[in-house]
């Protein structure tokens, strides 16, 4: 007999109730995981009855805990090749168990390949469900047929609590997490176009990703697995480097601090990002978050020196490197997806991952007062990789495929006065031309200008034209859109209704439950011809109701649910040696004082106006007036 919808309240209730007494009582209780499984079930037939969503505020946090526990126990895979060993490297250096190496081994000591440049992405779904369709279902429907039909941009829709900055600081991110590397130019997908699409050759030629080398007999009937050319840990891998010779390069050598130009902005040519990715996707957004970091290490840089004068340029960039990195996750994890999720049950659970329930407040005045993640945030809590080795995933990548994030049209405007600037295209602001921008319009003005206006939503209809015809470095010309159906079939990552089951979600049984917008469901109808299971990942997630606040989908948000936490939870440098024995206790002051506003401040104090006001830096930011032509002389920090 099923329990009723009040017994389950009450369950989840206790369950959690439990949890947050402390780790000693929840231990004794929770012998054999009995109480976490059935907090966790509990907690799953509630969402699936009600929606969490649908709950009251502390009830629905508690809910999304319990979905984390389902999460954890069933949705971790590891694809490393069974039967071949792990060959340690040496540890370069004794400094390296303080510091983070370039690569990231060694950030588990007694698996020291764990997470590091060259390993295998993982999965968060059952492997035997990660095997590529056939050639034929593969390229089913057309991916250009899903990307001109369901996907073009006909009006721009903005996302309306966002600015640009929260665009250009994800895409900053991902190039920190993860890379499929180098596609390969040889035996590319070939997409037949329909007559009357203009596109430049037909077939469209998309290009595979490389797979992983295969070791044994056993290893050929699994499904194939690909190689994560960044580090898969949060540890500033895009300012920093995933191999010595990129590092080198971008180091000045003096003081610890990172090169940049005679305008203190990053020098693509100097720094070596033409030859590490033959600058794919680089744009004026990714070139002002690259340089405010970078001026940020050199800020860290100068405070470690004023405070241990004796360090040598190695010392004080290991440190401020472990530093910065540590910032920009936190700057993600409190601000960054409070502002694009901004259901108020967000804002506690983010804010709890990383000081607690009982809240920055506390935290700051008492420090830990617990070891429990739970009551004292996940920084400086116990590491935990929850059975499975550490990894970025394969639909972690699909879900963050968020396009439609990026405007096709910009204007700039000055921070004096609001004054116009100048209007330019999205195709102007990419590649070598972010550069010229930049000495253009200047730092700051480039900064409010993505501060004043607004990213396109994450919906169908909404995809950037210009990444829908858009012209690599190397000249290859892309369809983005068609390019990201088509990944995420050929990376073995289930079409939408499969996804959503695999993720503890009920199946969507109709195209009208599918989208409230009845034009979208009848177009995606006819793509798919009538076939519900057959709809893409994308397509979905794009065309669902959000959660109230939310930026994204409730479905892809089953991945970060998981994934957010996951990224802190397995790293030491965010759990046990998240210490001031390792980060100085400079650094861990400089991690409590500073948000994004701070670093925006410290570096372009003219910003002051704009972000008076401003809780959240992704948010829209205050359009100055003539009266604030002169900011205060000195920002307090």
């Amino acid at each position: 007999m099923g329990l009723s919808r009040n017994k389950l309240l009450w369950i989840v209730a206790g369950s959690a109730a439990a949890v947050y007494v402390g780790p000693k009582v929840f231990s004794a209780l929770n012998r054999n995981g009995r109480l976490t499984r059935l907090f966790g079930d509990a907690a799953e037939k509630i969402d699936r009855a009600v929606g969490w969503d649908r709950l009251p505020v502390w009830l629905s946090a508690i809910t999304l805990t319990g979905l984390r526990y389902v999460l954890r126990r069933e949705n971790l895979y590891d694809t490393a090749p069974p039967g071949v060993p792990e060959a340690a490297p040496p540890l370069p250096n004794p400094r390296h168990r303080t510091v983070r190496t370039v690569d990231g081994t060694y950030n588990d000591l007694e698996h020291p390949n764990m997470g590091s440049a060259g390993t295998r992405f993982g999965r968060n779904v059952p492997i035997g469900e990660t095997y590529p369709e056939k050639d034929e279902k593969l390229l089913s429907p057309n991916p250009r047929t899903v990307s001109l039909d369901l996907m073009t941009r006909r009006t721009f829709q903005p996302a309306a609590t966002l600015n640009v900055l929260a665009a250009a600081w994800l895409q900053f991110m991902v190039r920190d997490w993860l890379s499929h590397g180098k596609s390969d130019k040889e035996n590319p997908w070939l997409i037949p176009l329909r007559p009357g699409d203009d596109w430049h050759e037909n077939p469209m030629r998309i290009l595979r990703v490389p797979q992983a080398p295969k070791h044994s007999p056993a290893e050929d009937r699994l499904p194939p697995t690909h190689i994560n050319t960044e580090t898969h840990w949060w540890d500033a891998s895009q300012l920093y480097g995933s191999n010595a010779e990129f590092q080198q390069k971008i180091r000045l050598g003096t003081d610890g601090k990172l090169r940049l130009n005679r305008q203190n902005v990053v020098e693509l040519d100097t720094q070596g990002l033409v030859q590490q990715a033959n600058l794919a996707g680089w744009w004026v957004g990714l070139e002002l978050m690259f340089t405010l970091f970078a001026q940020e290490h050199n800020a860290i840089c100068d405070r470690l020196k004023q405070e241990y004068s004796g360090w040598d340029d190695e010392m004080l960039f290991q440190h401020a490197r472990l530093i910065n990195a540590a910032l920009l996750a936190k700057i993600h994890t409190v601000e960054w997806t409070t502002a694009i999720l901004g259901h108020p049950v967000l804002q506690i659970a983010m804010h709890a991952n990383w000081w607690g329930i009982l809240g920055e407040r506390i935290h700051k005045l008492l420090g830990r007062v617990s070891k429990n993640e739970v009551i004292s945030g996940i920084p400086g809590s116990e590491t935990n990789h929850f059975d499975v080795p550490y990894s970025i995933t394969e639909e972690f990548v699909a879900v963050y495929r968020m396009h439609p994030l990026i405007p096709d049209d910009y204007q700039f405007r000055s921070v004096k006065n609001d004054e116009p600037l100048g209007e330019l295209k999205f195709p102007e602001l990419a590649g070598l031309l972010a550069k010229d921008v930049v000495e253009r319009f200047g730092m700051a003005d480039l900064l409010y200008s993505f501060g004043v206006a607004h990213p396109g939503a994450v919906v169908l209809h909404n995809y950037p034209r210009s990444l829908q015809q858009f012209k690599r470095p190397d000249g290859i010309v892309v369809d983005l859109a068609a390019h990201d159906i088509l990944r995420s079939r050929e990376l073995g990552v289930p079409r939408y209704n499969q996804f959503r089951r695999l993720l503890h979600l009920k199946p969507i049984s109709s195209f009208e439950e599918m989208t409230a917008n009845p034009e979208w469901a009848k177009e995606i109808r006819n793509v798919y011809d009538n076939d519900i299971e057959c709809v893409d990942l994308s397509v979905g997630l794009f065309a669902e109701r959000f959660p109230a606040g939310f930026g994204f989908s409730d479905t892809a948000f089953r991945i970060f649910i998981l994934m957010a936490s996951r990224r802190l939870n397995s790293d030491r440098y965010f759990t046990k040696d998240f210490t001031p024995e390792v980060y100085t206790p400079v650094g861990m002051q400089w991690l409590e004082d500073n948000t994004m506003s701070t670093v925006l401040l410290r570096h372009f104090p003219e910003l002051a106006p704009a972000l008076r006001g401003v809780e959240n830096a992704f948010a829209p930011w205050s359009r100055v007036t003539a009266r604030e032509e002169h900011p205060p002389k000195e920002v307090v920090l």
